[in-house]
């Protein structure tokens, strides 16, 4: 089974990105069958920029993003949401790719599931 999971909000704020990953890492832990593939759309790109200082009481998103992709999980940012934010060619977390709506139009089309977040 292929699940994609989109994410649309920025890294801290809200918990949106952080039970989209906490949903991510538990479907690799407990069904290791599922490949997981994650798009990050609108302020969910800034998820992916790595060293962020996490905010006192929350979560840090790059270990999770790290612990997805070292299972095999796929982790993309729209290109055009990261350039109108000015990180397009900024290094993003490693294992995160730039990407296109070409591409997640591919994976909706091609995944079994798709949950936004």
């Amino acid at each position: 089974m292929k699940i994609l999971i989109i994410i649309n909000d920025a890294p801290y704020g809200t918990e949106k990105a952080y039970n989209a990953m906490r949903l991510a890492m538990t479907l690799q832990k407990e069904h290791a069958e599922v490949e997981v593939r994650i798009f990050l759309m609108a302020d969910a790109v800034t998820c992916a920029l790595p060293n962020q200082t996490t905010p006192q009481g929350y979560y840090n998103l790059e270990r999770m993003f790290k612990s997805v992709i070292n299972k095999g999980g796929k982790v993309k940012a729209c290109g055009t949401c990261a350039d109108t934010r000015g990180i397009k060619n900024i290094g993003l977390v490693n294992g995160v790719e730039i990407s296109t709506m070409t591409q997640l139009a591919l994976w909706a089309v091609d995944s079994d599931k798709v949950l936004t977040f």
